[in-house]
């Protein structure tokens, strides 16, 4: 088991199975769009010693999300993502608590529904359980890490994000082969809509990570 706080990307917890949306769907999407498109801003392309801060504003502004949004796991897996990145930006043993309530928001959407953006929450959850310190730190363990990365695998095959943090694990693991036919996997994946931002830093993360490899 590694000990490293090397993150991606709550103790408050929104688990209401048979709650309705508080807004139009459209609403909702708009909402969820200005969440993943701000964290995009802050992961790509601002200055590292200014991340921090700017995560911090945003998972205000993703818990307040899903206040507003109850019942929708969407909300609930962006304010994981946010959180586990804040934790990454702030490091140390301080980071912790952020990534504790990263992941009790990311199990709570996978109570609700473990397809919801394309099993982002699998897909997260596996990366904090691989990147964070194992016991008696925090709750670190490779084996979960793997299951939860094939599970978002099994739901969304062909995506840049389960193919790029399944081949970052296996290369933590010396799977180094395995890794590069799932990276070179996460290369070759379709642009998600409004994610061009987003997609082109996974990419160059990739291609560092391949170069590694070679």
């Amino acid at each position: 088991m590694r000990n490293r706080l090397r993150f991606l990307m709550p103790t408050f917890l929104l688990v209401m199975t048979t709650a309705t949306h508080s807004a139009p769907a459209e609403d909702d999407q708009s909402d969820l769009l200005s969440l993943q498109s701000t964290w995009a801003a802050i992961q790509y392309q601002y200055p590292q010693d200014q991340r921090a801060k700017a995560l911090k504003t945003l998972s205000d502004q993703a818990k307040v999300a899903v206040h507003e949004h109850p019942g929708n796991p969407d909300f609930l897996i962006w304010r994981g993502i946010i959180l586990s990145t804040y934790a990454g930006a702030k490091g140390g043993l301080g980071a912790l608590s952020l990534v504790e309530e990263a992941k009790e928001s990311l199990e709570a959407a996978l109570k609700l529904n473990e397809q919801a953006l394309a099993g982002s929450a699998h897909t997260s959850l596996g990366s904090l359980y691989y990147q964070v310190p194992g016991w008696p730190l925090s709750f670190g363990d490779d084996e979960k890490a793997e299951q939860h990365l094939k599970s978002a695998l099994a739901i969304n095959p062909a995506g840049i994000d389960p193919n790029y943090f399944y081949g970052d694990y296996l290369i933590e693991e010396g799977r180094m082969e395995e890794a590069r036919y799932y990276l070179n996997m996460a290369l070759q994946a379709p642009p998600r809509p409004g994610r061009s931002s987003a997609d082109e830093g996974r990419r160059e993360e990739i291609r560092q990570l391949l170069g590694t490899l070679n």
